[in-house]
């Protein structure tokens, strides 16, 4: 079984062309959300609250997502932090949730900073989804109601398109102008070995 990595900066279409590889009845672990089930987690939060302090909890006495995505996109060194915590325990669920798909040609994990985070070893092969930068700010201010300053916020912590383009072995184009299904088809045709 190959283990396929899907990545693309904030605002790609990485989620559009997860939904392509699960429509063709391929699993997709989702890597970006599945890290904010650990954000309920009380060991979690206990930690969280050592070294961000109180303020990043609800009323409920439960994590605000807002208010620790706004501290940690604004300070590299809290992001770090926020990814030593939680990135282990998304590498053990990985591990848990691929048993059950040992059989299959192929899945695929998507999440945004595998080169970032020098993951690209844990990966057979890797595709990275492309769009123009101007295209992506654009999907994500309509899309999360961000303005333009946040959105750039996050994606100084992001490799550039050319980067990562350069390093994956995949690359879809998701630019408006090529069509996106037939580039996953021709994908999964590859890696399921049918002509």
């Amino acid at each position: 079984m190959l283990k396929v990595g899907l990545t693309g900066n904030i605002g790609s279409g990485k989620s559009t062309v997860a939904e392509i590889f699960e429509t063709l009845g391929l699993p997709v672990y989702h890597a970006d959300e599945e890290s904010k089930k650990f954000l309920d987690d009380p060991a979690v939060i206990n930690e969280l609250i050592k070294h961000f302090g109180y303020g990043i909890l609800s009323n409920d006495q439960f994590i605000q997502k807002r208010a620790l995505a706004s501290l940690v996109f604004s300070d590299p060194a809290a992001l770090k932090l926020l990814t030593s915590i939680l990135h282990p325990r998304v590498i053990r669920d990985f591990g848990e949730w691929i048993k059950t798909y040992e059989t299959l040609p192929y899945i695929i994990q998507e999440a945004a900073i595998i080169f970032e985070n020098g993951l690209q070893k844990g990966y057979d092969k890797i595709i990275h989804v492309a769009c123009p930068p101007e295209e992506a700010i654009e999907r994500v201010i309509r899309r999360d109601q961000m303005n333009r300053t946040e959105v750039l916020r996050r994606l100084q912590f992001q490799m550039n398109e050319e980067e990562k383009a350069a390093m994956a072995d995949y690359v879809i184009q998701n630019n408006g102008s090529e069509l996106v299904i037939p580039q996953v088809l021709a994908l999964h045709k590859l890696f399921t070995g049918h002509p």
